[in-house]
């Protein structure tokens, strides 16, 4: 469907709009430990989350069919989201409609895709710049009468720094091969003095894949399925509950991967508390590096 490209002026607003309303993680840092007899210092102020929308673009179909799409750019909490409400109308009707926004949004900087994901949905705040946003949309109303897809662009300027690690997952090793098994140790590290020594780690295969991955660590479980009582567990996913983990103290987790007559990537995740742990968005979640699979990798086959 035809879309009427955003102005000028329109990009500029969202761009100087974004700058002073999209915001990541709450800090991660924390300061020193007072000295004896110094007072401790004052926690900072928990961040607030703030929304920005901007018209984007409009759609247009068959039968007066009309929807004029905005771009929203959300954080204050667990990064930068985005969102593409729109509003939505059919010539030589009167009918008020409420609009269903859905589909996938793209930043770019320099013709550099930096991150995606669904509409609305976030990411972890990518750092700051000058992005250029794409949203491939399908806006429908309730009730019927319009149902419209394409694409709505803008600029955004975001000004947050990209948050601090505190975290870090090593593996040592990235490929595994069909019909074999192999050995993954994983160094889990905490490298901030915030938070505490306590985090979950979790490994995920693709449950179709036949992949099962075990381990003789007692701080790991294959999570229960099914409703009580059953005892049935996914062999393609572990969990692990780490409680010390420490600056200078890594730990580590030897992991078993079988894998079948069909590849699978697997995923690593680490999930952490960080101060101010009574506020809802105070957690980090770490994407680890990810281990593929290539059937190639078979000699004489």
């Amino acid at each position: 469907m035809p879309v009427r490209p955003t102005s000028r002026r329109t990009s500029l607003l969202l761009t100087a709009a974004a700058a002073l309303a999209v915001t990541g993680w709450t800090a991660v840092g924390a300061p020193a430990a007072p000295a004896p007899r110094d007072r401790a210092p004052e926690p900072p102020p928990a961040a607030t989350a703030a929304t920005v929308c901007s018209p984007a673009g409009t759609l247009k179909g068959p039968g007066g069919q009309r929807a004029s799409v905005s771009l929203c750019a959300n954080g204050g909490g667990a990064g930068t989201s985005l969102s593409a409400p729109a509003t939505c109308r059919r010539h030589g009707t009167t009918v008020r409609y409420a609009c269903l926004t859905s589909g996938t949004w793209t930043l770019r900087r320099d013709g550099r895709t930096v991150a995606t994901g669904p509409l609305p949905g976030g990411r972890e705040t990518p750092g700051p710049g000058t992005y250029e946003v794409s949203g491939t949309v399908q806006v429908r109303s309730s009730p019927a009468g319009v149902d419209l897809r394409g694409t709505v662009r803008a600029t955004l300027t975001l000004t947050d720094p990209k948050p601090e690690a505190t975290h870090r997952i090593e593996v040592d090793r990235h490929t595994l091969r069909p019909h074999s098994s192999a050995t993954l140790t994983y160094t889990v590290a905490r490298d901030s003095d915030a938070g505490d020594g306590s985090a979950r780690f979790g490994l995920i295969g693709e449950e179709a894949s036949g992949v099962e991955l075990t381990t003789s660590d007692d701080r790991c479980v294959n999570p229960l399925t099914g409703r009580h009582p059953s005892t049935a567990r996914s062999m393609y996913a572990l969990d692990c509950a780490l409680t010390d983990l420490q600056p200078g103290r890594p730990s580590t987790v030897v992991v078993h991967a079988r894998v079948a007559d069909a590849c699978t990537t697997v995923v690593s995740k680490l999930g952490y508390w960080m101060p101010r742990g009574q506020s809802l968005y105070t957690g980090g979640m770490l994407a680890g590096p990810t281990v593929t699979c290539h059937a190639s990798d078979i000699r004489g086959r």
